[in-house]
């Protein structure tokens, strides 16, 4: 998914709601925005691909 780049200018009074903006959006669209940003900053931040951090094994107990 690629976000493209839009300017739009508004007067000060005239200028819409970020919420409505994404409440126009389907679930799916903003799970990928918010995963988008979070690679990004991850990416930004510390400098690396973020991962699972531990690996867990469940094991059957009886």
């Amino acid at each position: 998914m690629t976000i493209s780049k839009v300017i739009k200018i508004y007067n000060m009074n005239e200028q819409p709601n970020d919420f409505s903006f994404w409440q126009s959006k389907s679930y799916e669209e903003r799970l990928n925005a918010l995963e988008q940003i979070r690679k990004e900053y991850n990416s930004w931040r510390y400098d690396a691909e973020q991962g699972f951090q531990r690996v867990y094994r469940i094991v059957k107990q009886k």
